[in-house]
Order: C-alpha cells, then sequence, then structure tokens
C-alpha cells in the first residue's frame, strides 16, 4: 500500500474538483466519499438529484471553514492531500474497510488523532476499486495548526501496520532516499503520449547516463542536449549556477510551456551539487591512464567490489555501489539487440540500491567508472559480446554481494532492488554469453590436450576440480587455456594466475567464471622466451605433476599465496 503526501496553498475547490471530476484521461469511474470528519460530509458522487457542482461547492466549503475564519492569520499552506493506492494483486477492499484504512491514515499523520472532536476536517474519496485520496485542510476547528511532525514518515509506517493487518502486499520500509514515484496524472499523461514511461522515469534515465558517461560538466551537458533533453540552469545573484532543471521535448503543460523537473526531485543524487561531486572524482587524473582493453579494466575492477563491499568503510562501499549504477546504466548501450532490454530493466531496478543514507566516497571506484566510459565512447571495442559477457558473469557477484551489504545495514528497499536487478541481469548473461561459449566450446583442443588442463586443475584445487570439469563450460576454458598457450602464455601458469586473481566459492560457475579470467589473463602480451626461462627457474614443482606437462607449466612463486 503506497500513500503519498501532497501539500498546496490556497481553497481545495480544485483538488475537490478533480477527484469528483472525469479525470485527466476519464480514469474516474465512480468518485464517491468513503469516509470524513464528522462521517455526513456532503457527497458530490452520491447526491443524485443535486447539481452536482452545488453539492462540491458546499464541499469544500465546509472543509475550508477553519482555513477562512483565520484571514489572513492563516498559514500559507492549507491543503494536504495524501492518495492511497493498494498493489494489483491485493484482495478487493470494501467501501468500510478504505473508510477505516484513511481515518488511520489521517490519525497517524496529525491531521484528525483518534477522539480530537477539534481535529481538521478531512475528506476520503475513492475513484476506483484500488485506491482512495484524502484531502484535508491544515488548521484545526479551534483555529489551531495541527501536530503533524515528520507526517509523511508516520504515514508511512501506518502503512506497513495497514498491510499486515488486512492481508496485503507488505512493501519493504524506506529511509526517504528513493527517487520520488510518478503522480497519476504523469501515468495518465504517460499513456495519451503513447510513452512506455513517464516523462519523470525517461528523464532519470537519460540525466543518469550522461552523469554515467561525462568526464566533465560541460560534457554533461552536452550529453543530455544531443539525447533532447532541454537544460534550465538556476542562476544566484553572483550569477554562478545553483541548480538546474529538465524537460523532454513534446512534454508541455496547458499553456504550451515545457514541464521541467529539478534534478533533485527525480532522484536524491541528480541535484546539480551531487552530479559535480561526482564528475570531479570521474575527471581523468593528470598522470595518463594505462592503455589497455576496456572490458578488462572494468572486469577487474568490477571484481573488486565485493571486496570493498566486505572490507572497505560504508562510504566507500557506498561509492562502489554507486560505479556499478552508472555501469549498469550504460551497458544496454553496447549490448546486442535481444539482451538490451533486460539490462535496462536491471539498471532500472538497481538505481534504487545505489541510494542510501550513507554518503559515497567515489575516489576508489574511478577506475570502473573510466573504464566503461571508454567501452561506450568506443564501438569498436564491443567485439564479439565476450567482453559483455565476461563483465556480467563478475557484476553478478557484485550485486549478490550488494544485497547482502544491503540486507546487514536493514537497507530493506536497496536489498529488494538488488534481488530484482539478479533476476534481470541473469536472463541478460544467458543471452549474451550463452552464443559466446558454444563459440568457445566449438573450438576445444583434443582430448589429450584437455586431460593436461584437467590433470593441473585436479592438482591446484581438487575441491572445484569435478565440479569444473562437469560443467558444460568445461570445454570453452579448455579452448581459452589452448589459445593462451598459441599466444605464447604457459597454460599452467595462466590458470594458476586465474586462481589467484578471487575465490571460486562464491562463483556461479566457476567454470565460467575462470573461462573469463583466463581470456583476459591470456590476451595480455605474453613473456618473451627469456621471461619464460627466468620464470621457470623461479618455480616450485608441483606434486605429482604429470610427465608431460613441461618444466616452465610449474606453479610460478606468486601462486604460493593464499587462494581466497
Amino acid at each position: 500500500m503506497i500513500p503519498k503526501v501532497i501539500l498546496g496553498q490556497g481553497e481545495t475547490r480544485r483538488l475537490i474538483a478533480y477527484l469528483f471530476g472525469k479525470g485527466t484521461a476519464n480514469e474516474h469511474v465512480d468518485p464517491h466519499l468513503v469516509a470524513s470528519w464528522n462521517d455526513f460530509a456532503p457527497d458530490p458522487g452520491r447526491s443524485p438529484h443535486r447539481d452536482t457542482n452545488e453539492v462540491e461547492k458546499q464541499l469544500h466549503t465546509q472543509l475550508d471553514q477553519p482555513v477562512a475564519m483565520l484571514g489572513r492569520r492563516a498559514p500559507k499552506t492549507t491543503v494536504w492531500h495524501c492518495p492511497i493506492r493498494a498493489a494489483p494483486e491485493d484482495p478487493f477492499l470494501t467501501d468500510a474497510q478504505w473508510a477505516e484504512i484513511a481515518r488511520r491514515i489521517v490519525a497517524a499523520a496529525g491531521i484528525a488523532p483518534t477522539g480530537d472532536a477539534e481535529a481538521c476536517r478531512w475528506v476520503a474519496v475513492r475513484h476506483a476499486d484500488d485506491h482512495i485520496h484524502i484531502a484535508a485542510t491544515l488548521v484545526r476547528q479551534d483555529g489551531r495548526r495541527p501536530k503533524r511532525d515528520h507526517d509523511i514518515r508516520a504515514v508511512q509506517k501506518e502503512a506497513r501496520q495497514i498491510e499486515i493487518d488486512y492481508g496485503l502486499r507488505r512493501l519493504k520500509p524506506g529511509d526517504g532516499t528513493a527517487a520520488k514515484r510518478p503522480t497519476s496524472k504523469e501515468v495518465f499523461k504517460a499513456k495519451r503520449l503513447g510513452q512506455d514511461a513517464t516523462s519523470r522515469e525517461i528523464l532519470r534515465l537519460r540525466v543518469r547516463r550522461a552523469m554515467a558517461a561525462a568526464s566533465t560538466e560541460a560534457e554533461f551537458f552536452a550529453l543530455l542536449d544531443a539525447t533532447g533533453v532541454t537544460v534550465r540552469l538556476k542562476l544566484g545573484p553572483s550569477g554562478d549556477t545553483l541548480g538546474c532543471n529538465f524537460a523532454l521535448p513534446g512534454d508541455t503543460n496547458d499553456k504550451g510551456e515545457p514541464v521541467f523537473y529539478a534534478g533533485s526531485t527525480l532522484a536524491g543524487d541528480l541535484s546539480l551539487p551531487k552530479i559535480r561531486q561526482r564528475l570531479t572524482t570521474t575527471s581523468p587524473e593528470p598522470m595518463p591512464v594505462r592503455p589497455g582493453n576496456p572490458w578488462h579494466q572494468s572486469t577487474a575492477a568490477a571484481e573488486r567490489i565485493p571486496h570493498h563491499l566486505a572490507h572497505s568503510n560504508d562510504e566507500a562501499a557506498q561509492g562502489q555501489l554507486a560505479a556499478l549504477g552508472g555501469a549498469l546504466d550504460l551497458l544496454p548501450l553496447t549490448a546486442p539487440t535481444a539482451a538490451r532490454a533486460e539490462l535496462e530493466r536491471a539498471a532500472v531496478a538497481f538505481e534504487r540500491a545505489t541510494r542510501s543514507r550513507i554518503a559515497a566516497d567515489h575516489t576508489s571506484a574511478h577506475v570502473l567508472r573510466r573504464s566503461v566510459q571508454a567501452i561506450w565512447k568506443d564501438p569498436a571495442q564491443h567485439g564479439d559480446s565476450a567482453g559483455l559477457a565476461m563483465l556480467l558473469d563478475v557484476a553478478l557477484t557484485a550485486v549478490a554481494y550488494a544485497m547482502h551489504w544491503h540486507r546487514t545495514r536493514q537497507h530493506a528497499q536497496q536489498q529488494a532492488a538488488a534481488e530484482q536487478t539478479l533476476i534481470h541481469l541473469q536472463t541478460a548473461y544467458a543471452q549474451i554469453a550463452g552464443p559466446v561459449l558454444a563459440g568457445l566450446a566449438s573450438r576445444a583442443p583434443s582430448p589429450q590436450t584437455q586431460h593436461r588442463y584437467a590433470h593441473h586443475l585436479q592438482q591446484a584445487i581438487p575441491e572445484h576440480a569435478e565440479h569444473i570439469l562437469n560443467d558444460p563450460a568445461w570445454n570453452a576454458l579448455a579452448a581459452v587455456l589452448a589459445e593462451a598457450e598459441a599466444a605464447g602464455h604457459n597454460a599452467a601458469t595462466v590458470l594458476d594466475q586465474a586462481l589467484d586473481q578471487r575465490t571460486l566459492d562464491d562463483a556461479r560457475s566457476p567454470a565460467r567464471a575462470l573461462t573469463w579470467r583466463v581470456r583476459r589473463l591470456g590476451q595480455r602480451h605474453a613473456p618473451s622466451p627469456r621471461a619464460r626461462t627466468a620464470n621457470a627457474r623461479r618455480t616450485v614443482q608441483r606434486p605429482a605433476a604429470p610427465p608431460h606437462m613441461t618444466p616452465s607449466a610449474s606453479s610460478p612463486e606468486s601462486s604460493k599465496g593464499q587462494r581466497r
């Protein structure tokens, strides 16, 4: 059950006219009162023998009477409006049940405490089976103002209890960092315009993508302009830019003017100061970045996210989640058409998991952000989708860790968002990785070569070997090991290096995880013959190594460290 508190100024006349009207898209089928402050307020929806306009006037006049009595002493904000919507799968609620829910909500908000005869005047109007609107005036009948401190939080808390009492779908308690939901008016407007999403949601995605793709503020605004977003800057007396509003082309009000949304109303992290803070930590460093494959760099950076979530402070961990969210925002633009929709759904879902009450430290995540930016800016790097599959494989683990990180901090909505992200990400990964792994498996080496790799695997990680060898991805792993050998690498050394990168205990498929790691290592420059000879002298022979393994194939000194 979703309640939403909206404050307004002036009289309740316009609100009452809207509540008992046809709606912006004729969605108000049977508007009528289900409850009121005195239980006998005039009902424009149930007065067939009277003029509807006359009854509406009588109703809003009675609602506004305490405000009118104060005259110039009346507060500026006088209208309290709270739509309450049930979930589509919730059971049908009767008018009497909605009436009781309305009374509980106004009591929790401080509008009309139970048993208070001098409380504010209010009405609850039902439009359809699944929702009501509460309209109230913010002056008590004794002329005082209601005590409604933290009414939004109190209403949400009461809604969670109502869900329990009425057996409704139970929503996760929030922390006030969720993006603002589209209003019903915005939803119906989107339907009229033939949009799949509301203007608010489209703008939020475009602004997030521009922020993820840009390295400077100028580039950020240029990217928005390229996607058709109109930007209106808010200037201070000194001429400095203090904020910015965004609008979509064609989204206008009844006067034909663009409908602008402030960045902070799209999401808490999309205000101009927050955007500037993110761009500052993304800007190019004075020292040049080491050249390399951006898919490999982003994968290596994403592979470190679980370590940050488990061992870094909360601020750094929150920064890692924000960077992962930015990566997911941009990846659909690089993906094959068939997987793009699921990746977009994953990005939209994970957006909620990127924000909490913890202030993010973005400095440790610049490698992930900049490498993903390089992928987005250079379509030639997209290759055969192997790079994307490689990155998604580690992203799945990172999102699973994010889910656990939020759970341990009781971030219920963020945890649920990460869970939903996993569902979409797994589907996208299967669509992208399946053909790539099948192509690799078709190039699997001879049985003799596979036996050699298998023996080394059994010696190196006996606890995972059987699972890997029975995995359908084993042939793909053998293929990338053979490709690494053909490029001049030592297969056993590369496999040891892949095993030392990160634990396989939390990998969904150890065989696939190793496939992407070995492919990444194998595409690096192979060591020279002199380097291979020197490395062979420093290696320690593994026990029971098969005679057909070359001397240089034994484990390097670095592989003796503990594998996590």
